[in-house]
């Protein structure tokens, strides 16, 4: 995907080289899917992101491709696990200081500023008109898609694209819309309806062209690809029928 991408930006391996400062043989390298020379896979990421960006692909769906293939995402190291003393130390106790007390004062300090953070939450909320409290905070993460099912008698608006994926197995899908801003990237679970709608085009990638099935403007995408096949494909608006 990655020399795919070059290669369709006009973009030669010293140009991408000069903008991400990464030597051309690892770029040659990368591009062969040999990661050897990058020097472990923290800075096999780092390249990925670098050159994806680059050559115009999604920097953040690149690395999570990337991980997926070579053993998934680096497991958070705990601080408590690597700071652990090997034994405990007995220090020796000083007289003339009340510790209990010390103690009492910094267990109030916490309890108050714990309270003064519960009003403050409590400020962010606004009454509504039949008494219901309504959040000024979002309650729905960004990156959700929706997955209600869509309403049969619902036409599409004038210029609008309207995409609906069901995952036949567990797949990771990139949604975008004409100006490249993410509308979905994540992995759609087995069994999973998730429907977008965007303006002009919609651009998809699948990891896996034969996890899915591919609904545009209601009408099913046939021959996206083969069992772990990774595609990109644009999608616009329904064509006007011609009187």
């Amino acid at each position: 995907m990655l020399a795919g991408a070059r290669q369709s930006a006009g973009l030669s391996v010293p140009q991408v080289s000069a903008a991400t400062r990464v030597r051309e043989t690892i770029i040659h390298r990368m591009e062969q899917d040999d990661y050897g020379q990058c020097g472990g896979l923290f800075y096999a990421r780092g390249h990925v992101r670098a050159v994806a960006k680059t050559v115009g692909l999604d920097p953040e769906a690149m690395v999570h491709l990337f991980d997926q293939q070579h053993g998934g995402a680096p497991v958070p190291v705990r601080a408590a696990a690597v700071f652990q003393a090997d034994r405990t130390i007995n220090l020796p106790q000083r007289r003339g200081t009340n510790w209990t007390m010390a103690l009492g004062v910094a267990l109030a300090i916490v309890v108050v500023f714990g309270m003064m953070r519960v009003l403050g939450d409590a400020g962010d909320q606004a009454r509504t008109g039949d008494g219901r409290v309504a959040s000024a905070r979002p309650v729905v993460p960004p990156n959700t898609p929706i997955t209600e099912a869509p309403r049969p008698a619902v036409t599409a608006d004038k210029g609008m694209v309207t995409l609906r994926i069901r995952a036949k197995r567990t797949s990771y899908v990139n949604v975008r819309d004409a100006e490249g801003r993410k509308l979905f990237a994540g992995t759609l679970k087995a069994g999973k309806t998730s429907t977008w709608q965007a303006a002009e085009q919609v651009h998809v990638l699948l990891a896996d062209a034969s996890a899915v099935s591919v609904q545009v403007n209601g009408k099913g995408v046939k021959s996206l690809g083969g069992r772990g096949e990774m595609v990109q494909r644009s999608f616009g608006p329904p064509k006007p029928k011609s009187r």
